[in-house]
């Protein structure tokens, strides 16, 4: 607000400037108007000294040239009056359509101020929680498990899981053996990396190296004591950090610490080449439980195979017995033709004998 304020006196005073300007002019507009007259008042003194013969025509001289002088004078005035109306409607208009604009950008500072205000807090939040070594390491654990929920399937993985040797994880992927299980656990060796990036000559920045190297170092070595298990967890563990400047930093200026930590078998991992990992995983993951369908498909089709073949014998069965009964069938119709054949000779027999009778009664 103090800076629309500034602006505002800024105006009005280039206003006022000009508003004084014009009327400088007007007023030397009439001074010199003045002199002229003055001066045509003392040659006419003058001709009227020479004669009083021509006063009557210096009167009308004067007059005439008077009237002249005021309507030229009003014209002037008139003329300059409305210049200074237009100037005054124009630099009203500019002014307050500056102030508009000026309005929209304070609006604008305000919101980015605001903005600045609450990436101050969140920074100096940020900064709180990294000073502090256990809400530093509770910010690593939550980055950890930001990522893996972000990668794998919740059936997958288990948060803060407790071993066999009674040591707990921050996080333990399930993963079939080959490898097996695999333990990731968050560090984050931040004071000795910030004392060496802030270090004021090469014999503190030494100090400090040795210090960021023995805290690596023993990260690795607590790790690859508590988190790698024969028969229960992989032969190898992940040591994540989350922060890509440390990561990196390690990796640039302590290559032995990396070998040490592959001869423990604890792989370091920075936030990006931790999703890599992750996305591998993932993959496998989905091998693997395609596998373990493609072994239930194969057991059910199996078992299918078996109820086919069961119903191929039934059938075989069943057109046995239709066969059979066909056969009966036939038996039975042959039968029966053989019994019909013998009624009917009975009955030709049954009819000779009825005729005979009846013509030797005739006789």
């Amino acid at each position: 607000m103090e800076f629309s304020w500034v602006l505002f006196f800024g105006v009005l005073s280039g206003l006022l400037i000009s508003l004084f300007l014009t009327f400088f002019l007007l007023r030397n507009r009439q001074n010199s108007n003045q002199m002229d007259l003055n001066e045509i008042k003392a040659q006419l003194s003058l001709i009227a000294a020479t004669g009083s013969q021509s006063q009557q025509a210096v009167s009308d001289a004067l007059s005439k040239q008077q009237d002249t002088l005021n309507k030229g004078l009003e014209s002037s005035i008139a003329n300059l009056s409305d210049r200074l109306n237009v100037r005054l409607t124009d630099q009203t208009a500019q002014t307050t359509k500056e102030l508009s604009e000026m309005q929209k950008r304070l609006a604008v500072i305000d919101s980015a101020q605001k903005n600045i205000l609450e990436l101050t807090q969140q920074v100096s939040g940020l900064q709180n929680i990294l000073s502090n070594k256990q809400a530093r390491g509770s910010f690593g654990e939550v980055q950890l498990e930001n990522i893996i929920k972000d990668v794998l399937p919740e059936t997958s993985y288990s948060f803060q899981h407790t071993l066999s040797n009674g040591k707990r994880v921050d996080c333990l992927v399930k993963m079939p053996g080959p490898p097996g299980n695999i333990c990731i656990d968050s560090k984050f060796p931040l004071e000795a990396w910030k004392s060496f990036t802030e270090g004021k000559n090469d014999e503190e920045r030494t100090i400090s190296l040795r210090k960021l190297k023995q805290d690596t170092e023993k990260h690795i070595k607590d790790i690859s004591e508590k988190y790698i298990l024969a028969g229960e967890t992989a032969e190898t563990a992940v040591m994540f950090l989350p922060s890509e400047s440390v990561y990196a930093g390690i990796n640039v200026h302590l290559p032995e610490s990396i070998i040490f930590g592959r001869q423990k078998r604890v792989f370091m991992a920075g936030p990006d080449n931790l999703m890599l990992l992750l996305h591998t995983v993932r993959a496998v993951l989905r091998d693997a439980s395609m596998s373990e369908m493609a072994g239930a498909v194969q057991s059910e089709v199996s078992k299918m195979m078996e109820d086919v073949n069961r119903l191929d014998d039934r059938v075989t069965k069943l057109i046995n017995h239709f066969t059979q009964a066909q056969s009966d069938l036939n038996a039975i119709q042959i039968s029966s033709r053989k019994i019909t054949g013998r009624g009917q000779k009975i009955e030709e027999i049954e009819v000779s004998k009825s005729t005979s009778i009846e013509n030797k009664t005739i006789d």
